[in-house]
């Protein structure tokens, strides 16, 4: 942890509050409005508080952004605000003690979501933050546009899996790759081939993590028909929700059954 001055955060609460800056003389105006979104970045750098605040004010202008450095001011924050929109939580700050943090904060605030955002870039890692109730993972590798897609996309309602790892899985400690297992990949071959081309088609952009409007834009559909499909695809893999969909298909070789 860096060794940052303790005036980023205000003694009398544990965390402090900033308005994103505007960038225009327009908005410069309007800064007596209410603010977009109300989100809160729970990590124990300020430097990368700092970071992500700024990504946030650029691609989220006119939010308010609360901070906090551990777990408990976190939660105490969430008390305190029920009209916050998103939180952006670090695994590794004090109190978190891993996932266990996230259930913590997820029992107290269960109407808040919560997105992960961890220089962890281990398959498994990602995998039980979604099962734990986190509605996106972020790696802190991430480009800064990247991680603004990131935001926009979960602000807008949808889920954010780090493609890249989700599909291709990472390397153990010892070096060697992970063999995918019946739980990383459950989907059979023949509920795979239970669904149509574009069935197919828009699962494989799901699992690239695109929204709905997104796969619309791609494949030139109507938004209402991917929704259609979406359900259709749920359906037909015996899953519940998006994301078991996603973490279901994410080894899944797309152009192997597009093929026929």
């Amino acid at each position: 942890m860096l060794n940052e001055p303790n005036t980023l955060l205000a003694p009398e609460n544990g965390y402090h509050t900033e308005k994103a800056p505007f960038a225009t003389d327009v908005q410069q105006a309007d800064a007596s409005m209410e603010p977009t979104y109300k989100i809160l970045i729970a990590d124990d750098h300020p430097l990368f508080r700092e970071a992500i605040s700024s990504v946030i004010a650029s691609g989220v202008e006119g939010s308010e952004i609360l901070q906090t450095d551990d777990l408990d001011s976190a939660l105490s924050v969430t008390r305190e605000n029920d009209d916050i929109d998103l939180i952006l939580l670090d695994l590794n700050m004090p109190g978190m003690n891993g996932l266990n943090g996230l259930m913590t904060l997820r029992n107290e605030a269960p109407t808040i979501p919560v997105v992960i955002v961890s220089a962890e870039e281990d398959k498994q890692i990602v995998l039980q933050a979604i099962t734990y109730g986190a509605v996106g993972f972020i790696t802190k590798s991430s480009p800064r546009l990247e991680m603004t897609k990131a935001i926009q996309q979960i602000l807008s309602g949808n889920v954010y899996l780090p493609s890249d790892i989700i599909r291709t899985g990472k390397e153990s400690s010892n070096g060697h790759r992970r063999n995918s297992s019946h739980e990383d990949n459950p989907v059979s071959p023949e509920m795979l081939n239970s669904l149509t081309r574009r069935q197919l088609l828009v699962l494989e952009r799901m699992s690239k993590g695109e929204s709905n409007k997104q796969i619309a834009y791609n494949l030139n559909i109507a938004e209402t028909t991917v929704k259609a499909h979406v359900s259709a695809i749920l359906r037909k893999l015996g899953v519940h929700n998006r994301v078991q969909a996603i973490l279901s298909a994410g080894d899944v070789d797309f152009s192997h059954y597009l093929k026929r």
